[in-house]
């Protein structure tokens, strides 16, 4: 099940007596809790049912034994365990202990009236465990997976879709190549812009640059254009940017996205059909022609040289092979020199 289908059962009043919710992007376990914590029970009956643990403070006796009682005036009780990766399940759950047998019965049999979620984040739960085929067989198991750096403009679209909002190719990329794939960062970078518009505005690279606080002439994503165009000046004002700002752009970030880019360009070059692009690559068609155009400025030989580069002064930034104090901004100047010359 997908976190929209988990919800959507819980609006149809449609519950499982336990949950699982695993998985390294805590992002969508954290909408999930939070839309049970809101929706199951009415504030009359949170009272006296809704009970919140955390993994580091509690232990598996202490949940079976609240697990097991019955919810007062009210259907259900709601129990929601977080940061469910800090309990000590091998100890608790598995082998043949008195403690583990107690454990494993009730996941295997659990009370209809009480729902249990455990929210265990930032890990996959071990799926060759007993309790894991419990809870898969008796309650509802969701793995929440990291969105791969290539598909996260596709899921700010979606999102932004979502939320009845519209946004330009250009501005879900800018916010990809800038937020990184942390997403309740983007998430709620977004939501403060949506406060300021309405839902007939396009969200372009303007609003995104002045809401969010990226440069609007200096930042990754017009570096890449103008390295397209082999613009000497234009890279080089970027560059000074980048070197007078190292927080707002840090090396690690700026080297990331380059070689990101510049292995697009590459798989570009092998592509048999031209047409296939935007599949191939990863990205949205409307940034095709862009990789067109880089493709036409860095021949086959000159892309493996600058891939070369970027691995060379990324060792560098680690102070591996470097000369001196050398700063971020000096090494960027310098790698910025050799891919264009």
């Amino acid at each position: 099940m997908s976190a929209a289908d988990i919800i959507k059962d819980i609006k149809a009043r449609k519950f499982k007596p336990v949950y699982l919710l695993h998985g390294e992007e805590p992002y969508y376990i954290d909408q999930i809790i939070h839309y049970m914590e809101e929706h199951i029970l009415n504030d009359m009956e949170k009272g006296f049912n809704q009970t919140v643990l955390y993994g580091k403070d509690t232990d598996m006796a202490t949940i079976m034994n609240a697990a097991k009682r019955f919810p007062m005036m009210s259907d259900y009780q709601l129990i929601v365990v977080k940061e469910a990766q800090d309990l000590k399940w091998a100890k608790e759950t598995e082998g043949s202990s008195k403690e583990a047998g107690f454990v494993l019965s009730y996941f295997e049999k659990p009370l209809p009236s009480t729902i249990l979620v455990l929210g265990y984040k930032y890990a996959n739960f071990d799926k060759r465990k007993k309790i894991y085929k419990a809870i898969d067989k008796s309650g509802v198991v969701f793995q929440s997976d990291l969105v791969r750096d290539y598909k996260l403009a596709g899921w700010i679209d979606d999102l932004v879709k979502e939320k009845g909002y519209k946004i330009a190719p250009q501005a879900s990329a800018l916010m990809a190549e800038y937020l990184g794939t942390d997403l309740s960062k983007i998430s709620n970078e977004l939501e403060k812009l949506m406060l300021n518009i309405s839902k007939e505005t396009i969200i372009d690279t303007d609003l995104v640059q002045k809401n969010i606080g990226i440069s609007k002439e200096y930042n990754v994503f017009e570096l890449q254009k103008a390295l397209a165009s082999r613009n000497v000046l234009k890279c080089n004002q970027i560059i000074n940017y980048f070197a007078d700002n190292p927080k707002a752009n840090p090396m690690v970030m700026v080297m990331a996205n380059l070689n990101a880019y510049f292995t697009k360009i590459l798989k570009y070059h092998y592509l048999q059909n031209k047409g296939d692009a935007a599949k191939e690559l990863g990205v949205n068609p409307y940034f095709v022609k862009d990789y067109e155009a880089a493709a036409r400025s860095y021949n086959l030989n000159k892309t493996f040289d600058i891939i070369s580069l970027l691995r060379e002064y990324d060792l560098k930034s680690k102070g591996v092979d470097s000369t001196g104090n050398t700063t971020d901004g000096e090494l960027l100047k310098e790698l910025l020199f050799k891919m264009i010359h």
